[in-house]
């Protein structure tokens, strides 16, 4: 029988919950029928995680001895942590709390009040059952190294890596690419003030080549993640670049003798050149080249070796190998940013087949100074300028085939678009948009300032591309179908050019970096935060962040914002200097485990290793999250979960079925 005293505290939420469950019946129902287990006080209140609230709460475990707790408001979640906090601050374990949901798993999935009613009293029910078998549990303390690494050198990963440097504790910036700058780089303008990309991005990138507190790592990649947050041990591939950094002057003799030229999908996006041992851009940092093995005449053929030959600081070095570089960190920001939709896949519009069909990411070029026009807005053929320009918005985004929600950028960048191709050609530009999105500072005023320059708005989504004429205005020129759906009837537009405004899209390997890192991924492949709006850069798991474009589509300032987000965090960790872990773990008692590993593969978060001397498993509890996989699956029953034992759910189940309110009142 309970000998516990527990006081059970039901929330309004304003209307949230008052709104579709009799509240004061409930408050009532709970210290009346539930009594016997052990009710002593029931209170509801408007607001219960206010300030008042919470004070409420405080002041009935000091006068009324409780040494339980049930709160019946939103979900645990939201505010498990607020009230935990105020029966600490009351002198009671915090882990002797239960929050139970009657917003969400109530008053918001129903409509019928005596039926959410009803379902309350047995939520609370559950509640005040399962508390009875909570057990006081006490955090775990973990030394937060204060290195930090962070994956990704685009204009989230500089921003996170400078706010952390600047502060004065070291940073491990990895970046893929042989050069740091991400998209931004390969942009000329910026929305809406139009400044110069390069202008703003490198001064940063410099900084970051050259700060003290910055170890740089360019042209690497990390391929595996041990440990915990405080103490990570990341392995990292620093690709072989053929290149002695060391001798290396930046001065790019190797470059010009280098008699292999191959197409730079990459950079240049498809549409210029480069050689074989390259630059990504002249601004590039680090400003050491790289040998692409994979089309150099000399490890093709063995022959060649020109960029040896006309180094006078003898820096290529062709026996090079890969280094493998192990890296212990306190904290990971990932910052991998995103891939662009291969606009192929939409083939109504022809790109890919009509010739001057073009990417957004290639009219980036285009426009560029340092491009492969020098900035000259031309055709395919490389010197014919167009007269007319057609620009589609929302190419494969807002669209249930490919990715059905908003990349965020595109309407803004393709007013972009409009006044670069107005301003530098003069020519007639249509922008074909389904909802005009300008919804940030000085966004709006954009679009007026656009449409102030005569370029041409046209509403509704544009059915094809081609290049067959129906009439002789149409000759030569690539016709877009669309039905305008402000005068509503089919219209045809015949233009020489063609820009898609290509969707957002998760970076390819997405999955697998998720894996590697512990985390999780959208159904869209975005990485998941671990609260979409009290918490958009922490993830799940302790000690690994993700910024900018990683988490979802978004512009340039809110990129940086969200990367100094991430760095405020993870300064905020290494302040501290140690770090509180939740209790909540899963625990192997080993007499009963029978060595089968089942657990080992199964763990999200890699937790779980096998003890090949007592051939049992064990769970390192500072990786663990508490997630139950291993619990469920154990079929020796050796793995139980703290704060989730059976019987405690037991216990919740034969609350929620009312089964308790039928039992003898203990006198």
């Amino acid at each position: 029988m309970p000998q516990e005293r527990i006081g059970v505290y039901v929330c309004h939420c304003g209307s949230n919950i008052a709104g579709t469950v009799d509240v004061e019946e409930l408050t009532a129902w709970a210290g009346e029928a539930l009594r016997h287990r052990g009710v002593v006080v029931a209170r509801d209140y408007k607001f219960m995680c206010s300030s008042l609230g919470q004070d409420l709460i405080a002041k009935d475990i000091k006068e009324d001895a409780l040494t339980r707790v049930v709160v019946a408001a939103c979900s645990p979640h939201l505010h498990e942590a607020t009230f935990r906090k105020a029966c600490a601050d009351a002198g009671m374990n915090p882990y002797l709390c239960e929050l139970v949901s009657i917003r969400e798993q109530v008053s918001w999935v129903h409509t019928d009040k005596a039926a959410a009613t009803a379902k309350a009293k047995a939520v609370i029910s559950g509640g005040v059952e399962r508390v009875i078998h909570h057990a006081p549990l006490e955090p775990m303390s973990v030394p937060i190294n204060p290195a930090t690494l962070v994956v990704g050198g685009g204009i989230a990963g500089i921003q996170a890596a400078m706010e952390i440097a600047d502060s004065g504790f070291h940073v491990y910036l990895v970046e893929r690419e042989p050069s740091i700058g991400g998209h931004m780089a390969q942009f000329d303008k910026t929305f809406p003030t139009l400044d110069c990309a390069a202008c703003i991005l490198t001064p940063k990138m410099v900084s970051i080549g050259s700060h003290p507190h910055i170890t740089l790592l360019t042209y690497s990649e990390v391929e595996q993640v041990d440990g915990y947050v405080g103490n990570f041990n990341v392995t990292v591939r620093k690709k072989a670049s053929y290149v002695n950094s060391d001798l290396c002057t930046g001065c790019s003799v190797c470059e010009e003798k280098c008699p292999k030229s191959v197409i730079d999908p990459v950079f240049e996006a498809g549409l210029g050149y480069r050689k074989a041992i390259y630059r990504s851009f002249p601004q590039a940092v680090p400003k050491f080249p790289v040998i692409d093995a994979d089309n150099c005449i000399y490890f093709d053929t063995g022959k060649c070796k020109a960029c040896e030959i006309h180094c006078e600081a003898g820096a290529i070095d062709f026996e090079q190998e890969d280094q493998i570089l192990e890296l212990n960190v306190g904290n990971i920001i990932l910052a991998t940013g995103y891939d662009l939709f291969d606009a192929r896949r939409e083939t109504q519009y022809g790109y890919g087949r009509l010739a001057n069909v073009f990417t957004s990411l290639e009219f980036e070029r285009l426009t560029n100074a340092a491009g492969p026009t020098n900035g000259n807005i031309v055709l395919r053929d490389g010197e014919t300028t167009p007269k007319s320009v057609g620009i589609i918005h929302c190419v494969g985004s807002r669209d249930r085939k490919f990715n059905n929600y908003c990349s965020v950028i595109c309407c803004m960048q393709s007013l972009k678009f409009a006044h670069l191709v107005k301003e530098r050609t003069g020519a007639e530009v249509f922008n074909f948009y389904i909802d005009m999105r300008t919804a940030y500072k000085e966004y709006d005023e954009f679009y007026q300032r656009v449409l102030s320059e005569g370029v041409h708005f046209i509403r509704g989504r544009v059915a094809e591309v081609t290049d067959v004429s129906n009439t002789p205005e149409e000759e030569d020129k690539l016709v877009i179908q669309i039905e305008d759906t402000r005068i509503g009837r089919q219209r045809r537009i015949p233009v020489d050019m063609v820009i898609l405004s290509a969707a957002l899209e998760p970076r390819h390997d997405s999955d697998e970096v998720a894996h590697q890192f512990g985390i999780s991924c959208s159904v869209n492949g975005w990485f998941i935060e671990k609260h979409p709006k009290l918490d958009p850069v922490a993830t799940m798991t302790e000690g690994i962040y993700i910024a900018g474009c990683a988490q979802g589509p978004k512009d340039i300032p809110s990129t940086v914002t969200q990367g100094a987000a991430a760095a405020a965090r993870v300064l905020g960790r290494i302040q501290q200097k140690e770090m509180a872990l939740e209790p909540i773990r899963a625990e192997v008692t080993e007499a009963l485990c029978s060595g089968c590993r089942i657990c080992n593969n199964l763990c999200p978060y890699t937790a779980i290793v096998f003890d090949e001397a007592k051939e049992v498993s064990v769970i390192n509890a500072a990786l663990c999250q508490g997630c139950g996989t291993c619990v469920a699956a154990c079929p020796s029953n050796a793995i139980s979960g703290t704060q989730f034992s059976n019987e405690q759910v037991m216990a919740q189940l034969h609350g929620l079925l009312m089964l308790n309110i039928m039992e003898p009142v203990v006198s």
